[in-house]
């Protein structure tokens, strides 16, 4: 299975906390685990599918830096940072 460059994946879970009552929790895992993967880099959380269902997430390369970016239709609210939601 191809992943990323390092030989691993991408990780995003949800938990609560931030300033709009959920906020997106990134990592890197050397390992498949049994959340779901997406594209054979992402490794989503099984408990985070409810929150994030329907999103895009896009990896962004600016002149400024780069990061990575969700767009989550299910958000009622978000902060400026983009790293913290409600539902």
């Amino acid at each position: 299975m191809q992943s990323v460059s390092n030989g691993g994946y991408v990780t995003l879970g949800v938990k609560g906390g931030g300033c709009s009552g959920f906020q997106y929790v990134w990592g890197l895992s050397e390992t498949k685990t049994k959340d779901e993967i997406i594209d054979n880099i992402l490794l989503l959380d099984h408990m985070a599918i409810m929150y994030v269902i329907g999103s895009k997430i896009d990896y962004i390369t600016e002149l400024g830096g780069s990061f990575l970016t969700v767009v989550n239709p299910l958000a009622t609210a978000q902060c400026g940072c983009g790293e913290s939601f409600g539902v």
